[in-house]
């Protein structure tokens, strides 16, 4: 997509590019699509009951980095349920993760600060995997699709289409560098998430989207809000920060992701014992994933 069809995909009014050499700008524009990372199973999900343990399991594997029993979990479940999207869309985020995972996006501190952020390197993805991860989204999104046209309220296809469009919006920003493209795909993950929010309003890890569009948006600087505001993105600073404990205290899924969301908007507000809370929190709960003690561990320097 280039950027004529990603301006107007995204209802871009102004250049960009030439708006982004304001000081600042593009540093936040880019920002805002990257701490969406954790929408990527971030940007998105609905509150599902726990009637699918290899879904449930999947997650858990994850949240521990053991990605090759989460895919073997996924795909079982997509065996099984072959006319349900979450298969594969579960799938895509595991094989997303562990990408991420293999190319060091998943330490904490490359979120820490705008100039961190806009300063990242282009990185260098597994073509292999990259292609897999688009054809499971594309199979997804198909099997969403035919749902939503028998039922427009189908929460579970709501749910695949919103944590798909935010797998590839966490792709494009995080591993390809596109940052317009990855707005685009922002755009239609909070669409999506307000229409599942609008089915089921007590689908608490659906406000994980909203609650980091929210707190992000609502940081920047009123000329980037404006900006991003005319794209049809706007943003409230105190109410995201509500919305993400909203989702970790009573979502099901996410509920471990809106605690890294808020211990890293904790981390950036200086308040550096309530992000080391959240941290130690799961640190406890997933033992197999050394990021969290880390991080703690960089807190505790003073870092």
């Amino acid at each position: 997509m280039n950027y004529w069809d990603t301006a107007r995909a995204c209802s871009l009014p102004i250049d960009p590019m030439k708006y982004g050499r304001r000081k600042g700008t593009r540093r936040a524009l880019a920002l805002a699509c990257g701490l969406l990372l954790l929408t990527g199973v971030s940007v998105s999900a609905a509150d599902i009951p726990m009637v699918r343990p290899s879904l449930e399991q999947g997650f858990q594997l994850l949240y521990n980095l053991d990605f090759g029993r989460a895919h073997e979990e996924f795909i079982s479940w997509e065996q099984e349920h072959p006319q349900d999207p979450l298969g594969p869309t579960c799938d895509a985020a595991g094989l997303l993760f562990s990408e991420f995972h293999r190319l060091g996006v998943l330490e904490g501190q490359f979120y820490e600060d705008d100039k961190t952020f806009g300063s990242r390197k282009k990185l260098d993805p597994d073509p292999a995997v990259r292609d897999r991860f688009s054809a499971t989204l594309d199979h997804a999104e198909n099997i969403a699709n035919v749902r939503l046209a028998k039922d427009a309220k189908d929460r579970d296809a709501l749910f695949a289409m919103t944590l798909a469009s935010g797998l590839r919006a966490d792709y494009a920003a995080l591993v390809e560098k596109r940052n317009l493209a990855s707005l685009h795909y922002t755009k239609l993950a909070n669409d999506w998430a307000g229409q599942l929010l609008a089915v089921d309003p007590d689908c608490y890890d659906a406000h994980l989207a909203t609650g980091v569009n929210n707190y992000i948006v609502g940081s920047m600087a009123a000329p980037v809000r404006w900006f991003l505001r005319l794209g049809g993105v706007a943003g409230d600073k105190e109410r995201g920060i509500a919305q993400l404990q909203l989702t970790a205290e009573r979502g099901h899924f996410l509920a471990p992701f809106a605690r890294i969301m808020l211990a890293i908007a904790f981390k950036r507000e200086k308040d550096s014992a309530r992000a080391r809370q959240m941290l130690d929190s799961l640190r406890e709960e997933f033992p197999g994933n050394p990021l969290f003690a880390r991080e703690i561990a960089r807190i505790d320097a003073g870092r």
